[in-house]
């Protein structure tokens, strides 16, 4: 038994693909035209897009390791905080957005920069300027915010140092006013209780200057304090007024969608593949049943009045094949001629009765005398496929008391070809076959006939197969791709094996040539196809002609 090689399972997979191209086709544009649809009746998203920078407060700028990690966690907080309850309620109060603080959030995207100290702020909407506005009140009202919290810090100092120095302030106002009053005109003496006075005055002012400088120098380092320690965004980069959505994307959604369909169709071709348990090439006969494929018979239609091939049209393409066939057969026996053949099938409706029929006419056809034995005697078709009266026949037979075929043995239109058809169907065809009266019958039928072909019943269905296959010299069977399944014609196999019989090959029958694996096929480095010469000897390509009323004949069992 051959091993597949890699070659040719890809050939295999490529011929499963194209065979299911409209498929694959079909699949691709049916899921891009949904998404082209869908994508086109969907409301178009705009985004605006603006970038913060982290003004960093002078007095935690440094170089050291330290200062990097409270740099990169202020970043991160910047990022979290812009996305909070109250920037977002103070956006929509200041633009009366149509959202509330959820659905406002889900429309942000926050993203730091890395290795930097910028923040890139993306706004989402259906409206672009309303996305552009959203994006800049966003710096504006957190800016305001952080600039507020920040300088609360330092709010109590500033009263209270502010406080201080109004006090102080007025204090120095009182005591130059009361300077003021004990002025007295030059030329009139001091009496020392005003002397005392003024004195205790002047020391009192100075003492208040001193302190409203010493106060007024402690706001001041204050406010510098607070200006080196305040950290802050500034926007370099305001959000503009988009041109084009962001989503839906019609082109990039259609490709997508069409290259998921094909995928999806793609994994229910090798999917419907694997699960097919049915003979589909002839790789499948030659790999699992160890057997030579003789010969591919196409799918064909004739004529009711005239169902075999091999009489309508003796020159067509399928007419070719089964003369591959009777030499296929002549070969596989050259060594032991073959007297009687068995022509059988694993399971009903593979086309036995058919192939054994127009066999027996290409036989015939070579100068030889055939004689075909319809031992189907459950759904006999040889009659009706002969067009032959199906009175008297081969049960009839088994009831004389002496072994005689007159009457029984029919000529047909073909030259050379006599058929025994079926008779009337007996109740117990199988302990019939099995008898000694059946090989009397067979040695009558060899003393007229050079090649005796059986047609029986299928293997799996019946024992009938079974019983005829160790007496006769060849055993053909017939198996129809995509119809007969891998386990009976394997059973079937084995059980003509077990019996002793000598199978000889296999027939590929109702093969629908127009499928990538059939059209041209490549086996076991042949090729097969069909031709024919005309008179002068040059080969032909016939063209298919189909006759009004036909109908495809599949044969029985």
């Amino acid at each position: 038994m051959d091993t597949p090689s890699l070659s040719d399972d890809l050939r295999r997979y490529f011929a499963l693909l194209w065979q299911w191209a409209w498929l694959l086709i079909l699949a691709t544009v049916l899921t891009g035209g949904v998404a082209y649809l869908v994508s086109r009746r969907t409301t178009p998203v705009y985004q605006a897009a603006t970038t913060l920078l982290i003004n960093e407060a002078p007095a935690t700028r440094s170089a050291d390791y330290a200062s990097v990690l409270a740099s990169e966690r202020l970043a991160r907080t910047y990022t979290e905080l812009i996305t909070k309850k109250p920037v977002l309620e103070a956006v929509i109060a200041e633009l009366d957005l149509p959202y509330d603080e959820r659905e406002l959030k889900s429309a942000i995207q926050v993203e730091l920069v890395r290795d930097t100290q910028l923040i890139e702020l993306k706004v989402e909407d259906t409206d672009p300027q309303r996305a552009a506005e959203i994006a800049n009140t966003m710096v504006a009202v957190f800016t305001d915010q952080n600039q507020t919290m920040q300088a609360q810090r330092y709010a109590a100092s500033k009263e209270s140092l502010e406080a201080q120095l109004a006090d102080m302030d007025a204090q120095i106002q009182q005591t130059t006013e009361a300077l003021a009053r004990l002025t007295v005109d030059e030329g009139e003496p001091e009496n020392s209780a005003v002397k005392a006075e003024r004195d205790r005055l002047e020391i009192a002012l100075s003492q208040f200057r001193q302190t409203y400088a010493y106060l007024l120098q402690t706001y001041e380092q204050v406010r510098v304090a607070e200006a080196g320690s305040t950290s802050n965004v500034v926007q370099v980069e305001a959000a503009t007024q988009p041109e084009s959505p962001i989503r839906p994307r019609l082109m990039l959604n259609t490709a997508l969608a069409g290259l998921v369909g094909l995928m999806l169709a793609t994994g229910v071709i090798f999917l419907t593949e694997a699960l097919d348990d049915t003979v589909k090439i002839p790789d499948d006969v030659t790999r699992h049943l160890d057997l030579p494929v003789l010969g591919l018979i196409a799918r064909h239609e004739v004529s009711g009045e005239a169902p075999l091939i091999t009489v309508v049209e003796p020159r067509s393409p399928v007419a070719e094949a089964f003369r591959s066939l009777r030499t296929n057969i002549q070969f596989a026996s050259v060594d032991y001629p073959l007297q009687t053949l068995l022509v059988t099938s694993p399971s009903p409706a593979d086309g036995k009765s058919t192939i054994a029929a127009n066999l027996g006419v290409v036989l015939a056809q070579s100068h030889r005398s055939v004689a075909l034995i319809d031992a189907d005697m459950r759904k006999p078709m040889m009659h009706r496929l002969m067009s032959l009266p199906n009175r008297a026949g081969f049960s009839a037979l088994f009831v004389r008391p002496t072994t005689s075929l007159d009457g029984a043995l029919q000529e047909t239109a073909i030259p050379g070809l006599f058929a025994l058809t079926s008779g009337e169907l007996p109740p117990n065809p199988a302990e019939l076959l099995g008898s000694e009266k059946m090989w009397e019958i067979i040695h009558q039928v060899n003393q007229v006939a050079e090649v005796m072909e059986i047609d029986s019943p299928p293997v799996m269905a019946v024992t009938d197969a079974s019983v005829l296959a160790p007496r006769v010299d060849g055993v053909l069977l017939v198996i129809r791709p995509g119809k007969t399944k891998l386990a009976a014609a394997r059973q079937a196999v084995e059980q003509l094996r077990r019996m002793g019989a000598n199978l000889l090959g296999v027939v590929l029958n109702e093969v629908e040539l127009g499928r990538s694996r059939y059209s041209y096929y490549h086996y076991k480095g042949y090729y097969y196809a069909y031709h024919y010469s005309d008179a002068e000897g040059r080969v032909k390509r016939p063209s298919r002609r189909r006759n009004g009323g036909r109908g495809r004949t599949e044969g029985s069992g």
